[in-house]
């Protein structure tokens, strides 16, 4: 029978012994100043709270109990092996007031401090096991040495000083079992975060694949449809080219047959042939009319499918988008770096379907389009100075729009009152 074993680094209960009576014997210290600084926090901010700054100060103090507690989480994760997830980083904000309320909200932060806070009686009880059960068994026989015991006091001192030491590796691993739990209970991410994860997992690696099939479609029609119809095209071309060099090679038997007749012969042949190839040529006409169109109409869909602009990136679209708009249209765009591919593509179609809008229904004479990045999101704010009066609920434009968005965590911002002018706010992540 072979046995295999399996390699890589220990976790749980098979991490080394002196990481986990190290992480054990320093956590004591550690809780020490990590309760201290939540317990002020909390007074200073609780006291503090009816003034302007008391708040301000409390969020404050509990970004900072969030990063403690990340910090700890690695420090499990670092010397007892518990394959911890790391909390997310906090939502970005714009404005003082609204990071003060984010960090006021924050479930992770004050996960954090209970943790601050229940770590200290489970590092106390920790130390005490760790190092009490070793100095029992020495202070035993100490004891029994130094008061001239009888011999069978000695040998039970020796007997319990053997124990104690033999049992502190099990103190030692089950206090930190007791931080591995805590630590799971508090640092990881909660049930329902975990399932938010997993489901954005689970998003983003269906719009990764549909994006790439997309690409791959548009590549086969590309590359081999679109191509074997411009090959029929040539085909049809060389045919009726064909069908008309049969005319002048009939036309031109007919003269030389005809011998003394001439001229005469040589038109009637040609009218002959004329009217015997006549069908054939028009057949030919008509394959290489619906030839043409299917070309064409095979280009509209690749465009729709993936817009030969994008392929430089949106930075480069978008103004080939706006030139072809129905009314004057003025970009501003400020977009240091690229977004993902799915989202360029989401952007780019979202804002032709906007200025297809603003033309077909609006009654605008001018728009401008506003593309930037605004707290690690694309932003794209799009205006127009039309009869308003638009609604999320009416037709398929907008509410198509939102679905698309939403399908990439993005959101939808309307502004169209009836008194006129319409502003549609695009917000969407950089990657998926």
């Amino acid at each position: 029978m072979t046995r295999h074993r399996t390699g890589g680094v220990p976790t749980g209960s098979r991490r080394p012994l002196p990481r986990v009576a190290l992480f054990v014997l320093t956590g004591l210290p550690l809780s020490l100043l990590g309760a201290a600084y939540v317990l002020l926090v909390l007074y200073i901010g609780g006291l503090l709270s009816l003034t302007l700054i008391g708040l301000p100060l409390l969020a404050l103090g509990l970004r900072g109990a969030r990063h403690l507690g990340r910090a700890h989480a690695r420090l499990v994760r670092a010397l007892l092996g518990e394959d911890l997830a790391l909390p997310a980083p906090p939502p970005a904000t714009t404005g003082a007031i609204a990071w003060v309320r984010g960090s006021l909200s924050d479930l992770t932060a004050w996960r954090g401090v209970l943790y601050l806070l229940l770590r200290l009686p489970v590092d106390l009880l920790a130390f005490v096991a760790t190092l009490g059960l070793p100095a029992f068994g020495v202070w035993s026989l100490i004891w029994a040495l130094a008061d001239d015991q009888a011999a069978w006091v000695v040998a039970a001192a020796v007997l319990v000083a053997l124990a104690a030491v033999a049992l502190t590796p099990t103190a030692v691993r089950a206090a930190a079992g007791l931080h591995r739990r805590l630590a799971r209970a508090l640092l990881g991410p909660s049930a329902s975060q975990l399932r938010v994860r997993t489901l954005e997992r689970a998003r983003s690696t269906a719009l990764a694949e549909g994006d790439r099939d997309l690409r791959q479609v548009e590549r086969d029609l590309h590359d081999g449809t679109q191509a074997q119809l411009v090959a029929i095209a040539m085909t049809l071309s060389l045919t009726a080219d064909a069908l008309a060099d049969d005319v002048r090679e009939t036309a031109g038997d007919v003269g030389e047959t005809a011998g003394g007749a001439g001229e005469t012969a040589g038109a009637v042949g040609e009218t002959a042939g004329d009217k015997s190839l006549d069908r054939p040529r028009a057949l030919v006409a008509r394959a290489r009319t619906q030839t043409d169109a299917a070309i064409a109409e095979l280009r509209r869909l690749i465009d729709g499918i993936s817009p030969a602009a994008l392929d430089r990136g949106l930075l480069d679209a978008l103004p080939h988008l706006t030139d072809r708009a129905g009314v004057p249209v003025t970009l501003a765009v400020d977009m240091p770096h690229r977004p993902g591919p799915a989202i360029e593509r989401v952007a780019y179609f979202c804002a032709a379907e906007l200025l297809t809008n603003i033309a077909k229904h609006s009654g605008a004479t001018s728009a401008t389009v506003d593309v930037r990045l605004v707290d690690e999101k694309l932003r794209i704010t799009v205006h127009d100075n039309g009869i308003g009066g638009a609604a999320l609920d009416k037709g398929s434009g907008l509410p198509g729009l939102r679905e698309r968005l939403t399908a990439v965590d993005g959101t939808l911002t309307l502004d169209s009152p009836p008194t006129g002018t319409t502003t549609v706010v695009l917000e969407m992540p950089l990657h998926i």
